[in-house]
């Protein structure tokens, strides 16, 4: 304990600062990595839970024991990883969570007081929640709210309702449910209801998009909107189709990117049925033949003693001539001409007219080299056009008894005018201007570079007469001693008693003679000069004599 003590002594404040602070680091370290691996080994049991589910959830898990976490949004609950399987069984048995839509498990529990609207009611729930399952399969969809509203049968034809049903969804986080999946969820929930149409199935998300929009162009037709958004999107439904076909036909001939091809499609959106009948005048048919034969006799008269057996038919009675007896024959026959009853029903949609327009490149070459280069520029010849127009019209189904246009044309793209010509050298690039050219085609930077040389200077001319107002008076130099060298390092350099002899030392501690004029001009000059030459020399000097002055 005295040697830690002796130790810790010999510290000093900074050092035990360090310590206690690297010390503090290595805990909070550990038990951050502790918590980390703690926190690691929890799934969740339950997300997207309501409050009161949760509540009972909660409680469920404080009853068993079980350690659990809380988001921070309240509705997801994690638990150990090893324990999730058998904790949600335990939560099913338990009828938790209940605020999730009930399937046909409903009917698990017989009730025998039930009445026929609450078993309806019940169905119907029934119903719901397992179409709400079934399309919370898909991995885009969190969560779906299905409702259901069955047929009403009435004697009455006009006051039948069909049934309808709703979607609504919620989508995982920024996920997008493909366009695949909004008629595959109609159809699912038309199929699973009966009477239910596909075009009554409504789908919205949360916020509060129609994702489903029925598109009864029929109706369209009949209210006279032709430009309607349904009408409008089977139109360029169609003519996508027909150019991306004209696209597929034309360019392994002509090349990509080297024609555009546009379709205009006039579309009938009215829809009903047609009768036909033909009669044949040159062909006639027996419809019907009709035969008949009259034969009149002398009447049978009773004789002998009234009663039932003188009424009697004879046994066999014996031949009797008839004498001035009438017989009649009639036959009838109706015949008819040939007919040809023909009955069309019109589907909606149908093209009444095409107007195709396709417009092909120019051939671009050069003549000549170099600069003398010439581009020429060469147009499709007639044949090739002609064969163009026959594709085109055969891609699309040209028909010009219905009134459809073709219209192929050839001009030059400006992608074509400006073609560069192959293999041509490229634009020389100028070589950069030296700092010289750079100042006498700028004259802005010429006169701040001129500025800042003035500064400079006047500041050198301001050290330099601050050094020699402190330099000692000329009695110091003898008249036959020569003056000291100037330069770069005459300048900083004195003389050491009554020798010849010069030592450098800085101009601070100089002590140097008073100087003649001319003789300062010439100093002035030299130290220019030695500025121009080495500026790091001069930049040195110029340090020490702040430091000198601060000092």
């Amino acid at each position: 304990m005295d040697q830690v003590k002796r130790i810790f002594g010999t510290l000093s404040a900074r050092q035990l600062t360090t310590i206690l602070l690297v010390a503090a680091l290595v805990a909070g370290g550990i038990y951050g990595f502790t918590q980390y691996q703690r926190e690691a080994g929890f799934r969740p049991l339950y997300t997207t839970l309501a409050p009161e589910d949760a509540a009972l959830v909660v409680q469920r898990l404080k009853e068993s024991g079980v350690a659990y976490r809380i988001s921070a949004t309240g509705t997801m609950i994690s638990v150990p990883e090893d324990r999730v399987a058998e904790l949600r069984l335990d939560m099913a048995g338990a009828g938790l969570p209940k605020s999730g839509r009930i399937g046909f498990e409903i009917f698990d529990k017989t009730n025998l007081g039930m009445t026929d609207f609450a078993e309806h009611v019940n169905y119907r729930r029934a119903l719901e929640g397992e179409l709400e399952r079934s399309v919370m399969a898909l991995n885009e969809v969190e969560q779906a709210r299905v409702h259901i509203s069955f047929p009403q049968e009435s004697v009455f034809q006009e006051a039948r309702q069909p049934a309808k049903a709703s979607v609504l969804l919620r989508l995982r986080g920024s996920a997008q449910l493909p366009e695949s999946a909004i008629p595959a969820i109609t159809h699912l929930i038309s199929s699973a209801v009966e009477g239910l149409a596909p075009d009554a199935v409504s789908v919205l998300d949360m916020r509060g998009n129609l994702l489903s929009r029925a598109k009864r162009i029929s109706s369209d037709a009949d209210s006279g909107s032709g430009s309607s958004e349904a009408s409008l999107e089977y139109r360029h439904s169609v003519e996508q189709d027909l150019t991306a076909k004209l696209d597929a036909t034309l360019e392994p001939l002509v090349g990509a990117g080297r024609f555009r091809a546009a379709v205009s499609v006039d579309t009938d959106l009215t829809s009903g049925e047609q009768s036909e009948e033909h009669f044949d005048p040159t062909q006639s048919v027996m419809v019907s033949s009709q035969k008949s034969e009259d034969i009149s006799s002398p009447s049978h008269t009773a004789a002998g003693i009234p009663g039932t057996a003188s009424n009697l038919p004879d046994p066999a009675p014996p031949p009797v001539s008839v004498g001035g007896g009438s017989s009649r024959k009639t036959e009838s026959a109706n015949y008819q001409s040939s007919r040809t009853v023909k009955r069309t029903v019109l589907p909606q949609g149908g093209i009444k007219r095409l107007s195709i327009s396709v417009l092909i490149d120019h051939e671009v070459h050069f003549e000549g080299s170099g600069a003398q280069a010439k581009r020429v520029l060469t147009p499709p010849t007639p044949e090739r056009l002609k064969v163009i127009h026959d594709l085109a019209a055969a891609a699309v189904g040209f028909n010009m008894e219905r009134g459809d246009q073709l219209i192929v044309e050839s001009l030059p793209f400006e992608s074509t005018v400006n073609l560069e010509q192959p293999g041509a050298s490229p634009v020389p690039v100028e070589a950069p201007l030296s700092p010289i050219e750079q100042l006498k085609k700028n004259p802005k930077l010429l006169y701040g570079a001129a500025g800042g040389a003035a500064v400079v200077l006047a500041g050198l001319f301001f050290l330099v007469f601050k050094m020699l107002k402190k330099s000692p008076p000329p009695a110091q130099m003898r008249p036959t001693e020569s003056l000291p060298p100037v330069g770069a390092e005459a300048v900083s350099a004195q003389k050491l008693g009554g020798s010849d002899t010069w030592a450098p030392s800085s101009l601070g501690a100089a002590s140097l003679p008073a100087l003649a004029p001319a003789r300062i001009e010439v100093l002035t000059n030299q130290i220019r000069e030695t500025a121009q030459k080495d500026g790091e020399i001069c930049a040195g000097v110029l340090r020490g004599w702040l430091r000198e002055e601060h000092s």
